[in-house]
């Protein structure tokens, strides 16, 4: 069973609040836009416009309420709830080029930020000057982040680059962080220290679009642009188990359970695959693939399409055989966590967001 809602513009990345019932949206713009559940419908409460350009990621944190968002204007504001109103606070970034992704750290003390500028920002709260300062990662990234994942632990960090790597590196922040023990990963946990670096291909392969640490936090997956998608496991040598497909490629994944990844992209739908260790394995697609016929589009319309979502039906075409009608540009979980998903959110380029039932799945035909 889904649900479907239509926000009318691109969305190019989303957030959800802790239960679930409030939700950020930036419609490929400046702004994000925030909406709370009433009944059946997504009411709208409040515009975010601090970003001077298209902000590119939002995180929301469970349970401190915090909205974390970054631009690609260089910068990252961190907003908090206050009399009603989100107050916003300007992060001290020290990058000169655009912020590409952004996540919290699992105990909320801190949060990463993907940059442009071949680097890491891991930002801390900062008592005594009142503000939130970073430190940064860079060696050895050799391009743009496109997206980071933190570990169960808080400690550790797994990023993808458009040089085609994953990587993962301590996060350690000694002003906020205590030491624990070694993890299968590794033992050093200097600040900046790489971990491990893997490949999606022994020819070169492609832009990692996403990395996602598996509940435990002993596995690790990520999708390439050279249609693969790939799982390394720390108890299991850490030899990556790499998978060409036949989709175009993915541009989100997340885990489902220990088991099981759930990733979409450049088909529309999203895809089931399964992890026992050894294998990755194709489990098929989650949609209700049925037909359906657009309606009569007048000519402002037709080019209303056309600007907003890279579309121009008209009145006698057919749509595409499934419930988004393009790029999937975003998959978050809805209901449960990473070891027990029963609802994911699914966000695309033609601005519908789907809420997906997690049991339901249709098989590969």
């Amino acid at each position: 069973m889904t649900e479907t809602h239509n926000f009318g513009s691109p969305i190019t990345c989303h957030a959800w609040n802790k239960d679930s019932t409030e939700l950020a949206i930036s419609p490929n713009s400046n702004e994000v836009h925030l909406y709370k559940r009433e009944g059946n419908k997504y009411q709208p409460t409040e515009v975010l416009s601090q970003h001077d350009l298209r902000v590119m990621s939002i995180d929301w944190a469970p349970k401190s309420n915090r909205i974390v968002t970054c631009a690609a204007d260089r910068n990252a504001y961190v907003w908090t709830l206050s009399d009603n109103k989100w107050k916003p606070t300007l992060v001290l970034l020290r990058t000169n080029r655009a912020a590409t992704c952004v996540k919290w750290s699992p105990y909320e003390n801190k949060f990463a930020v993907g940059s442009g500028a071949r680097l890491i920002a891991i930002c801390y709260f900062e008592k005594e000057n009142d503000w939130w300062v970073s430190k940064h990662i860079k060696k050895p990234v050799r391009s743009t982040v496109t997206s980071v994942d933190w570990h169960p632990n808080n400690l550790i960090l797994a990023c993808g680059s458009t040089d085609f790597k994953t990587r993962i590196f301590s996060a350690y922040i000694k002003e906020v962080d205590e030491k624990t023990e070694p993890t299968p990963w590794g033992s050093k946990i200097q600040m900046g220290h790489m971990l491990a670096e893997f490949s999606n291909s022994d020819q070169g392969g492609g832009w990692v679009h996403c990395v996602s640490f598996s509940a435990s936090g002993n596995r690790l997956a990520w999708v390439g642009h050279d249609s693969s998608i790939s799982v390394v496991d720390c108890n299991r040598g850490m030899v990556p188990t790499i998978v060409k497909h036949n989709f175009l490629p993915f541009l989100t994944l997340t885990w489902v359970n220990e088991n099981t990844i759930v990733a979409a992209g450049h088909n529309y739908f999203p895809v089931r695959y399964s992890y026992d260790g050894q294998n990755l394995a194709l489990a098929g697609k989650i949609d209700q693939m049925t037909k359906k016929e657009s309606g009569n589009l007048t000519a402002m319309n037709k080019f209303r399409s056309l600007d907003k979502k890279a579309t121009s039906e008209t009145g006698d075409s057919i749509l595409v055989n499934s419930i988004h009608q393009n790029a999937i540009t975003q998959l978050s979980i809805h209901h449960g966590s990473k070891s027990a998903v029963s609802k994911f959110c699914t966000s695309g380029i033609d601005g519908l967001l789907v809420i997906w039932d997690n049991k339901v799945g249709n098989n590969i035909k």
